[in-house]
């Protein structure tokens, strides 16, 4: 963002720094100030009006997580449920025994004194109306006075259908007894439930009954939530064996309802013998794309079969749509062991479904019976979704875990069908790969460790230790990896209560024989020898490094790093707790065997998996490191590149190798050698600023996927957070509930045992609440809403997706979801993230690019130049010499140099963000040559060094001139937040509205002036009289706009920010200060 103001309270070394005033600055403005004390006063009082906004925003969330933590989940059933039966055949298969025997197993199992009672009621006539007609309601009322004759003649005009005198009240309770649920649920009462009740309602249509069903209980449900509760998004999952036409019927024209089931077709030969319930049937009018039908055409479909329908088709779209409510048409007809079903899907599947759903509207979910006629094997399938509910670590899965062939062809079949209606769908593309799996063949054995626990008692552990924060740098205090990253995270959790929700794990040192389960001898001792070492020394060290200081204690706290790690996953294998987060510092992706790299000492995470394995007794114990860092994990990778016991997945910036580490070994192609190929994943992000839309992408089309198939006995999150949204390295976007939603995904993996431990990220307010949401849903708190709309993905992370899933097909088989190119065709402009109006609707849109397929050259310059810029960390400085740019080296080399180059940049007409020109007026802006991770070399320059992650110490000075209404006045390219935390203190506009040409109120100046966004008075900026500074300090507003520029600062963010809450201020100030408004948002 061009800025031709320095913000109100802005020092001269960095836009990013605090507001303080420069030494000459403050000598001159000493006088009449009260000195020195008033400003430590100020920047005090400024301190505090920052902890209390944050102690506002942490209390609110604190009470969701009381909430919830008092929510429970619901059970109805009644005797009632027991009078329904056919008179004329006692052996019908849909017999009161199903429900007395679920009864019998959840009493058995120990589950039924952890639910909440609910008591079931009948639905109202005008309740059963919301789906049914008037007619059929007073036919099945009058059954209740018929004989078993007249039963049996009426019951003989539908398909598969019974009636009994009391079947209407029976039936109507079972309809009541979900809208008890949905009511609780809706209300926070509850915060899930299940309703054992009968006979089952999918079937069941408009104006007749069919399949056992009367009353349609799920579709009523939905009905009673959109009328009673105002929910406008319901999601309806339908796993029973059988499709549910009649819910099909009833909403395949209304797009407020999502509906998609699983079932046993056959070509149409099983029953209900539809061509309806075939794929290609996906709605009609506004409602096309919201029906999905996904047929299996072959009996024995297993557990990997039905978790890859959910990761690859439901899930993606669910998060697309976004439900406010999730209702589970129950049946378990599908279940080994069925009569009808024929299909082979376990207890342990079953679990993993319903936790699959409770990450989707806040866990707001209700499962109520429909089929299932093996009494025992129903009966367990419920008790294992109810466990589920009640918050019970995911059991492991049993092989196989690849999905079959048949299944394969089903789902590619109804995702090329829905292809062209979701955007989350887009990110399939081409024929997969055929023939065997290529990769050697995983040891795929149930996990028979101690720790392998599904009760619902669910433990998460914390390690941390306040020692860490020792590891210091001793010549710039204003590096990123500081120690208050640690001490951050653990006061927001301690202010959201959740240390106190957790098992504290005591932190040890790792022992030198420990760390050498992954690291040389000697750079053990050379790391050793630094506690010994002279600061001049340590600093000559360090320099020999990319990117690393050291200190006295750096080594201590290395091993306390890993050794804190070492205590975790003991209590985790050991059953002690289910899951545990490590708050440990430094951090340790990029430590290589023999060096440090990267601000890592020793590679934590790493050393965390050979430790599982050694102290496990069992060297193939399959571990998963999961690496959601922003920077590759170039050390990780190295250690395990040819193992196949470890399967290492990182999601990382990667802009072609210009972004930090700077190495080809962090691109998509590298997927480990020897008996290791296939088992290194590399999703490597080039262009576009990704966020929750793209994270969410890759974790169901690739991560989940291809882990569950791995079937991992331990995960371990290399939880770097510096892709949130704020953070100064990575430039990306991911919010605190997008992790939240990450995690609460790989939950369902390795019997739930997770390990969080804590890589980079430097903002301390966005790694705060990050790391807090993840650990509030180890702890079993539903992950919350994610930003509605949620955008498609970018069209650069479809372009790395998919070429991922190019370079693993041929390993893994989940991943051969194969697209006819005729359908991908047909979509001549997928919905890939573009330019918005104020009223959303999408413009400015280009096709999407092949995987792997380069865009326009000016559109890749731009898109290069602007990650460039987003990765620098630029001051400002006095004008150069026009074609100067001076750097110099810091305290680290880089991996790989990087060279200046020459570029010009097009400055957009009336652009929001800042000062737009005359009416009329063309203005350019030169650029000087600029260094960052979007250059390109250019021949003969000489090369300047970048520091770890893409941060150095600020030293490049980037200046670009302008010829525009300002008088070429110079202008300084910022890289503002698209979000912070204190745009709730931006209040409407007054009715006057803005005056950009009113003077400071307290001196009359008008020579730079700024607007408070709260209270809309105008104050003088940081190099007039600071008045707008006093004023941010005293009233404790920190939001302000420059007249100059219309730029927005926030005081406790340091920074410039640009958000939509703000458009209608800029826009107010641009049309008072040019006569003429901004473009729409975009």
């Amino acid at each position: 963002m061009p800025s031709g103001s320095v913000p109100p309270g802005s020092g001269l070394k960095s836009v990013r720094r605090s507001p303080r005033l420069s030494p000459q600055a403050a000598s001159e403005k000493q006088k009449g100030r009260g000195g020195d004390l008033q400003e430590v006063k100020r920047r005090g009082k400024m301190e505090r009006s920052r902890e209390e906004q944050q102690e506002e925003e942490l209390s609110s969330r604190l009470k969701t997580l009381d909430l919830c933590s008092r929510s429970g989940t619901g059970l109805v059933y009644s005797e009632i449920f027991t009078r329904h039966q056919n008179l004329w055949d006692l052996s019908h298969a849909e017999s009161p025994d199903r429900v007395t025997s679920i009864m019998s197993e959840l009493r058995r199992q120990e589950l039924l004194g952890l639910c909440v009672t609910v008591e079931p009621r009948e639905a109202t006539e005008e309740e059963l109306l919301l789906a049914h007609r008037k007619h059929y309601v007073d036919a099945m009322k009058a059954t209740q006075t018929m004989t078993q004759a007249e039963l049996q003649s009426l019951s003989d005009r539908y398909d598969s259908v019974y009636l009994h005198p009391e079947s209407f009240q029976v039936s109507a309770m079972a309809v009541g007894s979900v809208l008890q649920l949905v009511d609780r649920v809706l209300t926070s009462e509850l915060r899930n439930g299940f309703a054992v009740i009968r006979p089952p309602g999918h079937h069941a249509q408009a104006d007749q009954p069919n399949g056992f069903c009367m009353f349609n209980n799920v579709a009523i449900a939905a009905r009673y939530a959109q009328k009673r509760h105002a929910v406008s998004r319901v999601l309806i999952v339908d796993w029973d064996v059988h499709h549910g036409q009649g819910i099909q019927y009833l909403f395949q024209e209304d797009p407020s309802v999502l509906y998609f089931s699983v079932h046993r077709y056959e070509g149409g030969s099983f029953w209900p013998h539809l061509p309806e319930s075939d794929c290609s049937f996906v709605g009609s009018g506004r409602a096309e794309g919201r029906n999905i039908n996904l047929p299996w055409n072959k009996t024995g479909m297993s557990d990997a079969d039905y978790i890859t329908a959910f990761q690859q088709v439901l899930l993606p779209v669910a998060c697309e749509f976004q439900p406010q409510l999730v209702l589970v048409a129950a049946g378990f007809d599908a279940a080994a062991g069925d009569p009808k079903g024929q299909m082979c899907v376990s207890p342990q599947c079953f679990h993993i479904l319903t936790h699959m759903l409770m990450g989707l509207a806040e866990g707001r979910l209700v499962l109520a019976l429909e089929g299932g006629y093996d009494l025992q094997a129903t009966a367990e399938a419920v008790a294992a979704c109810v466990r589920a509910l009640l918050g019970g670590a995911c059991p492991p899965l049993s092989p196989p875990t690849a999905p079959s062939d048949s299944a394969l062809q089903s789902i590619s079949q109804t995702v090329s069908a829905l292809y062209p209606h979701w955007a989350s769908l887009q990110v399939l593309a081409g024929p997969g790969a055929e023939g065997r799996v290529t990769r050697a063949a995983a040891n795929h054995r149930s996990p028979a460790l101690a720790s392998i626990n599904t009760s619902v008692a669910r433990t998460t552990g914390l390690v941390y230790d306040e020692k860490m924060m020792e590891h210091v740098n001793l010549w710039d205090r204003h590096h990123p990896e500081q120690p208050q990253r640690i001490f951050k995270i653990f006061s927001r959790h301690q202010q959201l209560g959740l240390v106190d929700r957790c098992h504290r794990i005591p932190a040890r040192l790792a022992t030198e024989e420990e760390l050498a389960l992954c690291h040389s001898l000697q750079h053990i001792k050379q790391m050793k020898a630094t506690a010994e070492m002279k600061p001049r020394d340590l600093h000559k060290l360090g320099n020999e490094f990319t990117s690393i200081f050291l200190s006295n204690q750096s080594f201590q706290c290395a091993q306390l790093a890993a050794g804190s790690c070492f205590s975790a996953v003991d209590s985790i294998l050991t059953g002690q707790v289910s899951n545990a987060v490590a708050i440990v510092r430094p951090p340790g992706h990029h430590a290589e065997k023999d060096a440090p790299c990267g601000f890592c000492l020793f590679n934590t995470a790493a050393l965390t998996a050979r430790y599982a394995q050694k102290n496990s007794h069992d060297p193939q114990l399959r571990v998963l490191i999961l690496d959601w860092d922003v920077h590759h994990g170039n050390g990780t990778q190295h250690m395990f590149e040819d193992a196949d016991s470890v399967l290492y997945i990182s999601l990382h910036r990667y802009d072609k190798g210009t972004f930090f580490p700077f190495s080809e070994d962090a691109a998509p192609d590298r997927v480990g050698v020897a008996k290791g190929a296939g088992y290194n994943v590399n999703v490597a992000w080039s262009g576009g600023r990704m966020g929750d839309s793209d994270y969410l992408a890759a974790f169901h089309h690739v991560v989940m996927p291809i882990a569950t198939e791995f079937n991992p006995d331990l995960v371990l999150v290399s939880a770097g957070f510096d892709a949130a949204r704020g953070d100064p390295l990575g430039g990306y976007n991911v919010t605190p509930e997008g992790y939240a939603h990450l995690t609460h995904m790989l939950m369902s993996l390795a019997g739930g045992r997770i390990l969080i431990i804590l890589e980079g990220g430097y903002n301390l307010t966005s790694i705060s609440d990050s790391m807090a949401m993840c650990t509030g849903v180890l702890l079993g708190d539903p992950p919350p809403s994610l930003v509605m709309p949620l955008p498609p993905p970018h069209h650069y992370a479809v372009a790395a997706i998919g070429e991922v899933i190019r370079q693993h097909a041929p390993y893994w088989r989940s991943l051969r979801i194969d697209i006819p190119e005729s359908v991908r065709a047909a979509v001549l402009t997928p919905k890939h993230r573009g330019k918005r109006s104020s009223q959303g609707r999408k413009s400015n849109k280009a096709p999407l690019p092949a995987a792997g397929e380069e865009v326009s050259t000016t559109e890749h310059s731009l898109e290069q130049l602007m990650q460039g810029l987003a990765s620098l960390d630029i001051h400002q400085t006095p004008p150069l010499v026009k074609g100067d740019i001076k750097s110099e080296s810091g305290n680290s080399q880089s991996a790989e140099r990087m060279q200046p180059q020459n570029v010009t940049v097009a400055a957009p007409q009336s652009d929001q963000a800042g000062a737009g020109p005359e009416k009329g007026e063309e203005p350019s802006v030169g650029a000087e040559p600029v260094m960052g991770a979007g250059a390109g070399p250019s021949e003969g320059a000489e090369p300047a060094a970048e520091g770890a992650c893409g941060w150095s110490k600020p030293q490049v000075s980037l200046e670009l001139t302008c010829s525009a209404e300002m008088g070429g006045d110079t202008l300084y390219v910022v890289d503002p937040l698209p979000w912070c935390p204190h745009l709730d203190a931006v209040k409407p506009l007054p009715h006057s509205g803005i005056d950009v040409f009113q003077p400071c109120g307290d001196c009359g100046s008008d020579a730079e002036n700024w607007i408070c966004l709260t209270c809309y008075q105008v104050c003088c900026g940081r190099y007039v009289n600071e008045h707008m500074v006093t004023h941010g300090a005293v009233m404790e507003h920190p939001m302000v706009l420059s007249f100059a520029d219309l730029s927005v600062w926030c005081y406790l963010c340091e920074s410039y920010i640009h958000h939509q809450v703000l458009f209608e201020a800029k826009n107010a100030a641009h049309l008072a200060k040019f006569g003429e408004e901004v473009p729409p948002w975009s």
